[in-house]
């Protein structure tokens, strides 16, 4: 889906007050992958994610997509069916007065045949779970169920992939918990290929990979166990691990003899019935 090779990204690049985000970036991305990018604020995650479809364009090295590649003007429409892009703000991208008309926005602006995107819009809204909600006034939505809008909003474009940046991050635990039991089943039971940009650490558990970022540079990446198994390297950069795999490795030192990598509650409970 992703080869980016050698990326570099500077703001103000060639100037003097020129900024470094991304440096020296190889990554491949697997058609059908759930990656999940973790770091810092101002690791690079975000400048990232805006690459994958152009947003940004890179200052050194090269980003194609499908083998599309995003510095070349006359593809850039065709990169950006391919990859779709939700924010961490619901509000900043719902347009219409009903989730019906919100949804129906993009499949609109391509020019569809109106059956054809009143089609795609009851697919979405089912694929998201708010069917039931077709006619509402988004404003009166709660905040997990505004970020499904602006994800059925995407997927009515029928991206091949989707690049969600820290879309959480404005939710309570219990949006948090609607928006990712979404992006599980697009990418499970949809196979679209998911880019999640998030520092909630417990997000990070049920992807294929987690990388992570540090000063622009990717410091790690593995799967989600390899990854947690590391907690003090994982602290050393300044991040956190699950509270599951906190406690795991607290125990450990105490002695209690159990397995690195622990990321579920399911897991560590299995764990300790064994001392009983």
């Amino acid at each position: 889906m992703f080869k980016i090779t050698g990326l570099s990204h500077y703001y103000n690049y060639g100037q003097e007050n020129q900024v470094m985000a991304l440096e020296g970036i190889d990554l491949d991305i697997k058609k059908g992958e759930f990656l999940t990018v973790i770091g810092t604020n101002g690791s690079g995650k975000s400048t990232l994610a805006k690459h994958l479809n152009a947003l940004l364009l890179p200052s050194q090295g090269s980003v194609l997509v499908k083998g599309m590649d995003t510095r070349a003007a006359h593809l850039l429409w065709n990169i950006r069916q391919t990859v779709g892009m939700v924010f961490q703000n619901p509000d900043n991208q719902i347009v219409a007065t009903t989730v019906e008309e919100d949804v129906a926005f993009g499949p609109e602006n391509l020019g569809l045949p109106p059956v054809e995107i009143q089609r795609r819009v009851a697919e979405a809204l089912d694929i998201v779970d708010m069917e039931p909600y077709r006619l509402s006034a988004p404003h009166l939505l709660s905040g997990g169920q505004k970020q499904r809008i602006a994800i059925a909003g995407v997927i009515a474009m029928r991206p091949e992939c989707i690049v969600l940046d820290e879309p959480t991050a404005m939710l309570d635990p219990s949006g948090r918990k609607e928006v990712m039991e979404t992006v599980l089943k697009l990418n499970r039971e949809e196979g679209i290929t998911v880019v999640h940009i998030t520092h909630y650490m417990d997000e990070a558990v049920f992807s294929d990979r987690v990388l992570v970022m540090e000063a622009g540079r990717i410091a790690l990446a593995g799967s989600p166990r390899e990854i947690f198994a590391q907690v003090e390297q994982i602290k050393t950069i300044g991040l956190d691990v699950p509270q599951v795999t906190d406690l795991a490795a607290r125990l450990r030192r105490d002695g209690y003899s159990l397995p690195p990598g622990i990321l579920t509650v399911e897991e560590m409970v299995r764990e300790l019935c064994q001392f009983g």
